[in-house]
């Protein structure tokens, strides 16, 4: 192919920005394919710790680990073809949540042979990525075994030192090959906040010091196993367990005026213990015939286990008695069994079809009971006080999808993918409210791609996409955000959200592995947005999680990373990235269109600045830092009887590590004050449409600086 003109244009662009080549390191292979392969050497000078340690040199290797951000909001439907974008020797692990990319920090380095970053869709992958594709392929050998480890201490607001650590061991014996892994992390955190009320006449009201606790050792288990038993059979097997209690305590003072005078102080305590379980199991199995065609099976059966309770006490600080008056207990229950099974084979010389079928079942169990303080004692399920509420409920969807994969190699520049998919699905629901219905829904996609250079390579999608529905929203449940609503509302009528993706993607690989630029732009029609809706009835307000109108969103990602060549410094990576998201839909509450809540996980705008500085020749240290902060769309939520809007904050976090005594990597990090700011407004007489603003509620918190060591190792 002739690509001597638009070479040259880019290269006089690079020229231009006086990009020079990384002569500290290897530079990367890039196939006829668009896949760009990073040897072991490559990451050699750097000596890293781990597979994550060898990826964070990689310019626009965010591209690959965070996906096509347009698509990501699916909920993770089953299995799917697209799942994590991490392949292990070529293979998708066979998980949910103890998949590919959790394994990249559990991996030594020392195990790696080269590392590939596939641009490309191909019918030989295990996963049809939406960007691209990671894929770690690990040295042979007869016998070998490899283990890592990681101690650190961090430091919380209060001064609490809290320690952790994990070790994990990676080997190979024979045609087995295994990861495993044990890791106890802490999870404190000393929250201090302030909060002030403003009456509907605009005077104080009130105010509330508020310091929050919470003191979790989660505790997670890991094991992936790999079997050849033939060149043309494998298996693996997949298992993981995770264990966390918490304790969660606030002390609240509650101080109210009148005439801008202390009328009244309350002080509260709650006590919020939780127990969390769960775990997975999952294999694969895959046979390669003699005319090249695979079989493979994937089965995945995981459960998750959560209990709740939380009782309010009321202080006199002059006797320091304490009276009980609100108790809640929550439970759930969350249960998967997935299985997919499908026949890949050639079509013709670059041509594939992979065709299947997906069965899935989903079950959720739910439990909720309230009691209050109102004379009438109550028994120990509602913590002595008066039943109030008392809801169970069971959600179970059974689904089943068919699917066809058609890969077409057009020419050595072009790939044209093309996914029919067709789901039934049915969901009941028996206990406090009962409901059955059935779905039927077509997941068509097309993914164009043209390598226009073996450095420039444009992405065309039109997708269709359900969403996940969470169950949890089913069935009644409680809101921790909200210490005035004890209880939320279930919706049996709830349905999966859906929408129409349509985006074009273009990227340049600048020469010589000086960095990427890559620019996304997308536009989504939705349909049944899901968001808060009026359920109210008996003359009392209330609203639940329900389908409130469809939407649309639309948004441009720019993504940078390059490399300080031309300052003489191609070890310095500098990454930027900016994301405008503008979303609308219908509110059933208000009955027009308005803004879309935006949350941490629903896009909205944003930038970020990462650094990175590898000084090889200084005992291989390295430092940096990264920072996000959210701008235009805040996030802000929109209920029945009340609105929250939740400031904006700058998000930080800085390390610095080096190796030193005993050839051990001392690392040490900080993170920002996690700073939480919420304008909450209630109304009354009515719905935020129909009332009036009763009180204004101000509410900050921090939980200070983190710091924390770690240290390192592997042997």
């Amino acid at each position: 192919m002739n690509y001597t003109r638009p070479r040259a244009l880019l290269l006089f662009f690079s020229g231009f920005l006086g990009l020079a080549s990384n002569a500290g390191a290897q530079a990367p292979e890039t196939a006829s394919d668009a896949t760009v392969t990073y040897p072991a050497e490559y990451f050699a000078q750097f000596n890293p710790y781990s597979v994550n340690d060898m990826l964070q040199r990689i310019p626009g290797i965010s591209l690959a680990r965070s996906g096509s951000r347009s698509q990501s909001r699916g909920g993770g439907r089953g299995l799917g073809a697209g799942g994590e974008q991490v392949l292990i020797n070529g293979r998708r692990i066979a998980g949910k949540s103890n998949e590919g990319d959790s394994q990249l920090s559990r991996i030594p380095a020392s195990e790696v042979r080269y590392i590939e970053i596939i641009r490309g869709t191909s019918g030989e992958l295990d996963v049809r990525g939406g960007t691209q594709v990671i894929n770690v392929v690990l040295n042979e050998a007869l016998s070998n075994v490899s283990f890592a480890y990681e101690v650190n201490m961090d430091r919380a607001l209060d001064g609490t030192l809290v320690p952790g650590g994990r070790i994990s061991a990676t080997g190979q014996y024979a045609a087995l090959n295994y990861f495993l892994s044990a890791e106890r992390e802490p999870r404190y955190d000393f929250r201090d906040g302030f909060e002030s009320a403003l009456d509907r006449f605009g005077d104080l009201a009130e105010t509330v010091n508020r310091d929050e606790t919470t003191d979790g050792w989660p505790i997670s288990l890991t094991a992936n196993f790999g079997y050849e038993f033939s060149p043309t059979d494998t298996a693996n097997l997949n298992f993981s367990w995770t264990g966390n209690d918490v304790e969660y305590d606030t002390d609240r003072i509650i101080t109210r005026y009148q005439s801008d005078a202390v009328a009244s102080r309350i002080f509260e305590r709650d006590t919020q213990p939780s127990e969390s379980t769960g775990f997975e199991v999952g294999g694969d199995y895959m046979h390669v015939f003699d005319n090249g065609s695979r079989w493979k099976t994937i089965a995945i059966v995981n459960e998750k286990e959560n209990e709740f309770e939380r009782s309010r006490f009321k202080v006199d600080p002059s006797s320091s008695v304490e009276t009980k008056d609100l108790y809640l207990f929550n439970y759930e229950k969350y249960q998967e069994r997935i299985i997919r099974s499908s026949y890949v084979f050639d079509l013709s010389q670059g041509q594939s079809i992979e065709a299947g079928v997906e069965r899935a079942q989903t079950i959720v169990d739910t439990s909720l009971r309230l009691g209050l303080l109102t004379g009438v004692a109550g028994g120990q399920e509602f913590g002595g006080l008066t039943p109030v509420t008392s809801s169970v409920g069971t959600v179970e969807e059974m689904r089943l999808e068919y699917f066809t994969i058609h890969n077409w190699s057009m020419n050595d520049r072009m790939t044209l993918e093309t996914t029919l998919l067709v789901e039934d699905s049915s969901i009941s629901q028996s206990g406090t409210l009962a409901n059955s219905r059935d779905f039927s829904f077509f997941r068509p996609k097309v993914d164009y791609r043209f390598d226009i250079t073996p450095s420039v390579q444009f992405r065309g999608i039109v997708q269709k996409i359900v969403n996940q529905l969470s169950f949890r929203d089913f069935t009644a449940g409680v809101d921790q955000r909200d210490d005035e609503q004890n209880s939320f509302e279930g919706n049996s009528d709830i349905q999966q959200m859906s929408w129409w993706n349509y985006e074009a993607n273009l990227e340049y690989r600048l020469p010589n592995d000086a960095g990427v630029i890559n620019t996304q732009l997308y536009y989504q029609t939705v349909f049944d947005v899901i968001d808060n809706v009026d359920v109210s009835r008996d003359g009392e307000i209330l609203s639940a999680r329900g389908n409130t109108g469809d939407g649309r969103r639309y948004g441009i990602n720019l993504n940078n990373s390059l490399r300080l060549s031309f300052l003489n410094q191609p070890n310095m990576l500098l990454t930027a990235g900016l994301s405008v998201e503008e979303a609308t839909h219908y509110d059933s509450i208000r009955g027009e269109d308005r803004e879309r809540a935006m949350g941490p996980r629903d896009g909205g705008s944003n930038y970020s600045i990462g650094f990175r500085h590898d000084i090889p020749r200084l005992n291989n240290t390295n430092w940096g830092f990264n920072a996000n902060k959210r701008f235009l769309n805040d996030f802000m939520v929109w209920d029945i009887d009340k609105t929250e809007h939740y400031s904006p904050a700058l998000s930080w976090f800085a390390w610095a590590e080096t190796q030193a005594w005993g050839g051990l990597v001392y690392r040490f990090e900080a993170r920002d004050s996690n700073e939480r700011c919420r304008l909450r407004t209630r109304y009354a007489g009515g719905t935020t449409v129909t009332g009036y603003v009763n009180e204004v509620e101000d509410s900050c918190s921090i939980n200070g600086p983190v710091y924390a060591i770690k240290v390192r190792g592997t042997f």
